[in-house]
């Protein structure tokens, strides 16, 4: 009979075999980026002072070839950052979610937040810490309803009432609803208002969902804080896809990554921490192949209005980043080559109550991507585990390099529309 941990070292044996690191192969490999986990920790330390300033610290982008462990380094940073007490989301840059679409990014970011040692929806559980007599929610609602905090009449009015009309659980699950992402009429707040005395407090009107996206995403920040939390970490991958969208797209996705970086002039945004993840090649392929790094700037520039002019300082300051800032993944030594390995065949020998034989080491370059040398052991003790006694030979995987060809499926955009 299998025990709960033996398959859980199976489960986590076959996410390293497939190349999708899953929180069951994290915890028992681990990381060797120790520059990158040093940084992480100081990004975390400083997030928790520089909230209580109202500022944002800045971000870390990684960079790797595909199989360089950059996925594998997001969900162990998860890890810590849910240790340390912050609220955490994974962003995969795709189709449904283009980095150019704030509206989607933010909505991603939320839905896919996990808060330490909760589950359900997320909002939800996060309104349901709040306490009113608490400095810490004195601190939101100050914020909130000051002119500082940028935001549209909607929050403030919302987060009154759902403290205030706690004996009305309908508008207050509308209302938390409304924080995640759903539509909330303006009657329907309006309604709320007059019962509490404060009709005449708010001007409501209809606000773009362009726009209220972002001003949703600065609100979730503030509420995670008032909650109680150390702050918001956000973990973006393939960020890389960028490439393949068309010269317009790229320029805003670029200038969307400045943002969730804390990279861009007058915006900012209090405990959020944002790790990204691109390919090592980008910089070349893209930003001067391309001509990117040249032509984004002058061209939104001469678009002529206030929009493009601020979003083409956005892209270049991103364009900068990607450039000048970005960590490029450590290859293994061969002292973490000897550890995983070591860790690997214990795991695999409790997975499947054996004693692996050893494997002769593959030849050690600086080439060759972590996860081809978990694959193949991992693979062989599978075969000889399998097949006792015959010989087994394996043969190297070809580097798969990335692709930048423009993809008109990622460039789709849905039409702001209002919320009223």
């Amino acid at each position: 009979m299998q025990t709960d941990s033996a398959i859980n070292y199976q489960r986590a044996l076959e996410a390293l075999r497939s190349g999708v690191p899953n929180r069951d192969a994290v915890r028992v490999l681990g990381s060797n980026q120790t520059e990158v986990e040093k940084l992480f920790a100081e990004k975390l330390k400083a997030a928790q002072s520089d909230a209580e300033r109202g500022e944002q610290v800045s971000g870390i982008l990684v960079a790797g070839g595909f199989g360089s462990g950059k996925s594998h380094l997001l969900e162990y940073l998860e890890h810590l950052a849910l240790s340390s007490n912050f609220v955490c989301s994974r962003i995969a840059i795709s189709k449904e979610t283009p980095l150019f679409d704030t509206e989607k990014v933010i909505h991603s970011a939320i839905d896919n937040a996990v808060v330490p040692g909760m589950s359900g929806q997320v909002i939800q559980e996060l309104a349901l810490r709040l306490q009113p007599n608490n400095p810490k929610y004195a601190e939101l609602y100050e914020w909130a309803n000051s002119r500082k905090s940028g935001l549209c009449p909607w929050f403030p009015a919302t987060l009154l009432l759902h403290e205030r009309l706690n004996n009305d659980p309908e508008l207050v699950d509308q209302i938390t609803g409304f924080w995640s992402g759903d539509k909330l009429s303006i009657s329907r707040i309006r309604q709320g208002l007059k019962q509490v005395n404060a009709a005449a407090a708010y001007a409501l009107k209809p606000v773009k969902l362009k726009y209220l996206a972002l001003q949703r995403f600065i609100f979730a920040s503030h509420l995670i804080l008032a909650a109680g939390y150390s702050g918001w970490v956000l973990l973006v991958d393939e960020v890389e896809l960028i490439g393949r969208y068309s010269i317009l797209q790229r320029g805003k996705s670029y200038a969307e990554l400045a943002r969730l970086l804390g990279k861009t002039e007058g915006e900012s945004f209090p405990g959020v921490v944002t790790v990204a993840a691109i390919t090592d090649d980008f910089g070349l392929a893209v930003l001067q192949e391309k001509g990117d790094r040249d032509a984004i700037g002058p061209r939104f520039r001469n678009k002529g209005t206030d929009e493009y002019t601020i979003l083409a300082g956005r892209a270049e300051a991103g364009m900068r980043y990607i450039e000048r800032s970005s960590i490029v993944l450590q290859p293994p030594d061969p002292a973490a080559l000897w550890h995983t390995y070591e860790r690997l065949k214990e795991i695999h020998g409790n997975a499947y109550s054996w004693e692996p034989p050893e494997i002769p080491p593959p030849e050690v370059s600086v080439s060759r991507r972590m996860r081809s040398y978990v694959r193949r052991w991992v693979n062989e003790w599978d075969l000889k585990r399998l097949y006792p006694g015959q010989e087994i030979v394996t043969e190297d995987e070809q580097e798969v390099k990335p692709t930048y060809d423009p993809d008109e499926a990622l460039e789709v955009l849905s039409e702001p529309s209002n919320q009223g």
